[in-house]
């Protein structure tokens, strides 16, 4: 199992999100090879401006850990987090955060610029199955606009 394989988990995610009628974003956590949270945007389902898919699978993760932080785990997500979602990242001390997109609009970096708002060990990285989280995001999008 490698990274490519943990994204496609996480598209799953964002597969379930889209058959709901909420973004197209899915998020999976990730710790000895196992999956320990999983999480999809259910903002709509919950009218809740906070059930993005990263802090639905955090929560998930803390509970089955039974633990407040994740160093030894890596979240996959298929876009860039928000910066409410880095907020909590930051406070969770994950060891790793891989996205598959970037967000122009509402991701992280629109605020921090170069500036990490992780934990200072938190490593990031990006791109992997970049174009087909994008074309999810970008046809929900197109749908709606009809």
């Amino acid at each position: 199992m490698n990274d490519e394989y943990f994204m496609q988990q996480a598209l799953k995610e964002a597969r379930k999100a889209q058959e709901k009628g909420e973004v197209p974003i899915g998020a999976v956590v990730v710790m000895n090879s196992q999956i320990i949270g999983r999480g999809f945007n259910q903002v709509e389902m919950l009218n809740d401006c906070t059930a993005h898919a990263e802090m639905i699978a955090l929560t998930a993760a803390f509970n089955y850990l039974g633990a407040k932080y994740l160093m030894e785990a890596t979240l996959y997500v298929t876009l860039e987090p928000c910066v409410m979602c880095a907020g909590a990242l930051y406070w969770s001390k994950i060891g790793r955060i891989v996205y598959a997109a970037p967000d122009e609009k509402n991701g992280y970096r629109r605020v921090t610029g170069d500036k990490t708002p992780f934990h200072p060990k938190t490593k990031v990285e990006s791109g992997i199955c970049g174009e087909e989280s994008l074309k999810m995001v970008k046809d929900f999008f197109a749908a709606r606009r009809k």
